[in-house]
């Protein structure tokens, strides 16, 4: 008996010699639904930053806007330490800086090699904006292409007539309103309520969302326009950030990168599961046809030279990625 209470006093005694592992919990705001997989990218960053810092930093992921931040107050919720990280979509924080608008510019990148070769030159200006709002960019990811929802099919732009659509952003208004719609700009927490209502007739948004929307229970045609690229940044306060040892900074930096590179294909392979899903569950999916999408350019471009000239700092970058496409 009295060998076992020596053994368990030295237990005990070595438990409350070793030291602790100091936890670092970090609270991550995802304003999509946990199906989403922006949400699930998220999920499987969190598993591996944990992994990466052997358990020292540990983030809890709350989906579906959980924590009461919209859309639009991302990155000023980062910044003032309401949540330590967020994923947060970017061109909903042009309130805050106007540049952060260039990639939704109507078919300026509209495919993820054009997107890609825009973030070559663009990147570090959102690192800049990043820092500037005390914060750190970790990884961004991009959307599958924009598409319209609406009641009707449309086979030329005549068809998008005072159509109330959603749109994210100053870009998409601009951009449909020089259309002849009726846009609405809403962050996505609105849309299939205003869907439900009928304040809102039609959606810009990608297959993903759609899926996420459940849109065939209130419309039932599906344009592949993919005019719009729009990417999501995931940063953290850079307080937050500095508290962390320069190994474990060191270690999620190099986990966002090669995470950053797997998540693009994600989304890629994200766009033709939910066209599927959209078919599948009686969505009508169509292209433009040349003379539709020739259409569209031709509308398109001429917000890019107002955009620079609203947004002088933009004009760089937009100009740097236009000649490179040459």
């Amino acid at each position: 008996m009295k060998n076992m209470l020596r053994a368990g006093l030295a237990v005990l005694l070595a438990s409350l010699a070793a030291p602790a592992v100091a936890e670092t919990a970090w609270d991550m705001s995802v304003v999509w639904p946990p199906g989403n997989f922006h949400t699930k990218n998220a999920m499987k960053f969190a598993e591996t930053v944990k992994d990466v810092t052997k358990g020292e930093v540990v983030i809890t992921v709350h989906s579906g806007g959980a924590l009461g931040i919209k859309g639009p107050e991302g990155m000023a919720a980062v910044r003032d330490g309401i949540v330590p990280v967020a994923d947060i979509l970017m061109s909903q924080q042009v309130g805050e800086a106007p540049v952060l608008g260039i990639e939704t510019l109507p078919y300026l990148a509209p495919t993820m090699p054009d997107l890609a070769l825009l973030h070559k030159f663009f990147r570090p200006k959102i690192e800049e904006v990043a820092t500037s709002m005390n914060q750190k960019l970790l990884y961004m990811v991009p959307w599958p292409g924009q598409a319209v929802y609406s009641p009707n099919k449309i086979e030329t732009i005549e068809d998008l007539k005072g159509l109330t659509i959603r749109v994210v952003d100053a870009n998409g208004h601009n951009f449909f309103n020089a259309l002849g719609a009726a846009p609405v700009q809403m962050p996505w927490g609105e849309v299939v309520p205003s869907l439900a209502a009928g304040t809102i007739k039609g959606v810009t948004t990608s297959s993903s969302s759609g899926v996420d929307g459940a849109f065939w229970e209130f419309t039932k045609n599906m344009s592949t326009f993919n005019w719009q690229a729009s990417s999501n940044i995931v940063t953290v306060n850079l307080d937050a950030w500095n508290a962390l040892s320069p190994e474990n900074q060191k270690a999620i930096e190099a986990a966002s990168k090669t995470l950053e590179g797997e998540f693009w294909l994600v989304s890629r392979a994200e766009d033709d599961a939910k066209l599927a899903i959209l078919k599948d569950k009686g969505i009508d999916v169509s292209a433009p046809s040349p003379e539709l999408k020739a259409a569209l350019i031709e509308r398109a471009k001429p917000l890019w030279e107002e955009f620079k000239t609203r947004v002088p700092d933009a004009a760089p970058y937009i100009d740097a990625y236009l000649k490179a496409q040459n």
